[in-house]
């Protein structure tokens, strides 16, 4: 077996064609657009190599036929704020040989080690984690646009390296044909009708308004993640043209109290239902099939990307007065049946508690898996968010 570095148009090829062998009979996987893997390792498209470096190999066998890939990379503004400096790997795809697949880690943790680094996360994104974060282990059934799938023996591999859990991430769906708790619709009905209370769903004419509300709310609400780095405002809205030809604006929706920005939730239909035609390419043929499929209501999962509310709001059933005018929206849109919430981290007691009380059930488990460079085999754990932090913020106004 030997490794190539991916240098050119031909091995990015090879790079994204050895996930398409691979997965050749698997009726689950989604191939996911070529555009999106690549633009994540061009420094003109992906923002992260502003403060950060990536590389990407192939392994091949003795017959010079590709039989594994992955990538490396280091986030400059995340991978000294842990104990010890951390990269990542991710993109990992491999046949069922563990030799093959401990090369391909070995390769990655000598990339990090020469820049500096002690230990890598992975599989994770050289990118926010909305996309290609975690290890699939439970619930192997066809993925949503921007999760990520791969075959069950992948979770021996990096155990028996010596990767070990960082953080659980639990996806659950929200069945739309069964009714929601009826507590939650009281709740809800009482806090949308509060005084100074209003909600306003996303659109294209103030977008930069939205944007700056987006920022506002989640600066606030994320300060208490492990590893916080406020967000970008052209990062957003590059992700929203990215999504644009399949977004529904009144999917996306903000809470304002006293017009102060106080929470939102951004929810997509789920692409792959259309992605899993196309094998990837969105040539011009390929762009022609998206659009026809998207006017013909295809569509019938939607999945929520994030959700966010400032801390001084929290605990207040803000939450369920969004998701009130939410299924006042789907109520509008009778195809779809399902809602995908992904993923909450078992670092977030908040939000899986709200997870539970909507009724949703659980639908699958990934891992994100920390390998320590000096201690391969010994556990580190995400830090996790405190169930009430508004007395925090108050503590430390």
């Amino acid at each position: 077996m030997y490794l190539k570095v991916v240098t050119d148009k031909r091995s990015a090829r090879t790079f994204l064609n050895v996930a398409r062998d691979l997965y050749l009979n698997d009726p689950n996987w989604v191939c996911p657009p070529d555009t999106m893997v690549e633009g994540i390792f061009n420094p003109e498209v992906n923002v992260f190599w502003s403060h950060g470096e990536a590389v990407r190999w192939i392994l091949f066998n003795n017959s010079h036929k590709a039989i594994g890939r992955v990538a490396a990379f280091i986030n400059r503004k995340k991978a000294y704020n842990f104990p010890q400096p951390t990269g990542g790997m991710g993109f990992f795809e491999c046949i069922d040989d563990k030799k093959a697949a401990f090369l391909l880690f070995d390769t990655c943790k000598a990339w990090l080690k020469e820049r500096g680094m002690e230990a890598m996360d992975g599989p994770i994104n050289f990118g926010e984690n909305d996309n290609f974060w975690g290890l699939l282990v439970e619930g192997f059934m066809p993925p949503s646009f921007g999760m990520n799938y791969n075959p069950p023996y992948y979770k021996g591999f990096f155990e028996d390296y010596g990767f070990r859990p960082y953080f659980d991430q639990v996806t659950n769906h929200l069945n739309l044909r069964k009714p929601f708790p009826e507590r939650f619709w009281k709740i809800a009905d009482w806090v949308r009708q509060k005084p100074g209370y209003s909600f306003r769903h996303f659109n294209w004419k103030d977008s930069g308004k939205f944007i700056a509300d987006f920022k506002s709310i989640y600066d606030d609400a994320w300060q208490f993640h492990e590893n916080f780095t406020p967000i970008d405002p052209d990062d957003l809205r590059k992700s929203l043209h990215e999504l644009k030809p399949i977004m529904d604006e009144e999917f996306i929706w903000f809470a304002y109290v006293d017009e102060n920005p106080a929470a939102f939730l951004v929810m997509i239909p789920d692409a792959n239902q259309i992605f899993r035609f196309l094998n990837g390419k969105l040539h011009l043929w390929g762009k022609l099939k998206f659009w026809y499929f998207s006017k013909r209501n295809v569509f019938t999962r939607t999945r929520i990307t994030v959700m966010g509310v400032r801390p001084k709001y929290q605990k207040s059933g803000i939450e369920s007065a969004i998701f009130w005018h939410m299924e006042k929206v789907m109520n509008k849109r009778p195809w779809y049946t399902e809602v995908e919430l992904s993923w909450v981290g078992d670092f977030n007691p908040k939000m899986k508690q709200l997870h539970e009380s909507v009724g949703s059930d659980f639908a699958k488990r990934h891992i994100t898996y920390r390998y320590l460079f000096n201690a391969p085999g010994e556990s580190q754990k995400a830090t996790v968010i405190p169930m009430d932090t508004r007395n925090q913020v108050k503590e430390g106004e």
